[in-house]
This record gives C-alpha cells, sequence and structure tokens, in this order.
C-alpha cells in the first residue's frame, strides 16, 4: 500500500504543479492513496473553491484536507456539505459545516481513515485537540474500521506536531503536518510503527515567503506601503511524502521525502 500526502497547495502555481504532475507521479511511483492539503490552493492563497477540488480529483487526489483557511472563500461552507472528500479540521468549533473524518477506498481496494486535525497553539480558536483525539481513538481503531489512517495535524508549532505523532504511534499509518509551508527533515518511524513528519511543506513557489510574493511580504514587515498577501507566480515546487504501509498490520515499513521541481533541491 502506497500512500502519496502533499503539504498545502499555494495559489495557482501550485495547483499548476500539482495537476500537471501528479497523474504520472502516480502512475510512476505506483501511488494507491492520494491526499492532499488543499486550504491555500484558491488564487488569493486563502481557501479553496468547487472548481479546484474538481482539478484536484481529476487529477488523481483521493482526498482534500483543510485548515484554518478552510472558510475563507465563501462557497467551501456549502460545498463541503456535499463533498464527503474534502475534510475540514474535526476539532472545529461545534457546529462546523462538513466533517473532519472519513474512510475511503483506495485504488487497491483497502478502506484508508482520514483525519484532519488542528493545534491549538497560535491559531484560530477550536476545540482541545488533545481531547479530540482521545475520544476519536475511544470510537476507531487500525484494522478494525480502516485498513490504514491518515493524519493531517494542521499546526504552528514543531512540539505540538511531534505530540501529535508521539500519541498516535502504534494507532496509525501516518501523522503529517501542515500549515507552515517548509519541509522538515525528519521523515521516520515513529517506535510503535507509524511513520511522523513534523511539516510536509508546501506545493508552492519557493521563491517567495512561504508562498507570498516576497516583495510585498517584505514592505508589510518593514511596515512600508504594501497590499494584502497575495501568492508568488513562479515555478512551484511538490513537496511531500511516500509512506508505503502493511497491508497485515497497517502500520509503515517505509517513508521518505518528496520534492519535485522548482527551486528547491529535488530529490526524485
Amino acid at each position: 500500500m502506497r500512500i502519496f500526502f502533499l503539504g498545502d497547495v499555494v495559489g495557482q502555481s501550485g495547483c499548476v504543479v500539482v495537476k500537471k504532475n501528479l497523474p504520472n507521479l502516480i502512475i510512476e511511483k505506483k501511488i494507491d492513496f492520494v491526499v492532499v492539503n488543499g486550504e491555500n490552493a484558491a488564487n488569493q492563497g486563502v481557501g479553496i473553491t468547487e472548481e479546484i477540488t474538481k482539478d484536484f480529483f481529476n487529477s488523481g487526489v483521493d482526498v482534500i484536507t483543510t485548515g484554518n483557511h478552510v472558510w475563507d472563500q465563501k462557497e467551501t461552507a456549502e460545498h463541503i456539505e456535499r463533498e464527503e472528500r474534502l475534510l475540514r479540521p474535526e476539532n472545529l468549533i461545534f457546529p462546523s459545516p462538513g466533517r473532519g473524518f472519513g474512510v475511503y477506498n483506495s485504488k487497491n481496494n483497502f478502506k484508508v481513515g482520514v483525519l484532519n486535525l488542528m493545534g491549538n497553539i497560535f491559531m484560530k480558536k477550536c476545540d482541545d485537540v488533545f481531547e479530540t483525539v482521545t475520544n476519536f481513538i475511544k470510537k476507531y481503531s487500525l484494522k478494525e474500521n480502516y485498513d490504514f489512517l491518515i493524519v493531517d495535524f494542521h499546526g504552528e508549532i514543531t512540539s505540538e506536531k511531534m505530540a501529535i505523532g508521539h500519541f498516535f504511534d502504534g494507532k496509525a499509518t501516518l501523522v503529517v503536518g501542515t500549515h507552515t509551508h517548509v519541509p522538515t527533515h525528519d521523515a521516520r518511524i515513529l517506535k510503535f510503527g507509524t511513520a511522523y513528519q513534523t511539516d510536509a511543506g508546501m506545493c508552492g513557489d519557493y521563491d517567495s515567503v512561504i508562498g507570498m510574493n516576497k516583495e510585498n511580504s517584505l514592505n508589510r514587515f518593514m511596515k512600508k506601503e504594501s497590499t494584502k498577501h497575495f501568492p508568488a507566480e513562479g515555478e512551484a515546487s511538490l513537496c511531500g511524502i511516500i509512506v508505503d504501509g502493511n497491508k497485515e498490520t497497517g502500520l509503515a515499513q517505509n517513508i521518505e521525502h518528496f520534492i519535485y521541481g522548482g527551486r528547491l533541491t529535488n530529490t526524485h
């Protein structure tokens, strides 16, 4: 079982690099299931639209996760109720439209659980994430409710992400962080068999400030004349990870970070 997780897609350049390369990569890498974090995919660099979700699904994406920008495009609150493959964080304040967890069929007929979470530190107000995951584990378990479990933890700080990784060790196939848009070089398999990386990075233009136009971002930091943040439009990099899951245990056998195209040093 090969799982491909792609980090936050940022703006038009991020969408282009996904649509252009993902179909071939699925074949080349023999990928069985694809998750993409799409919360920055809209042209403005925040939120996601129904059209973009369709483009991702047509490119081979199985599930789209999000985060703190999930509602930044007004249409999403309605669309997410209809589209079960588009998730928002499970621990958003109740009641919120949509869902934060689902079980989906992979290309090779396994049941894959996908859980979308958001951190509590330096993020928008949401329910206690550790209380949420404690309740989740009481209700669901690996190899009973799904063959594999992927957890996208959308958070700001590394310690909170690592703590969630250790919480799920032995209970999930993969725990991966999103949100900071910078790929961390700590892909590994934890003690009890869960694949982990603190942040998958972004699918976007790295000649930027976390995907946003660098000149405008500098002006904002220096309190000079500027506008709202808007995405950089240069060649984007695909950033993510590939995990091989054991079909008997549901745990990870191998994890490798993935970088393709753009300004970062390619690993594949």
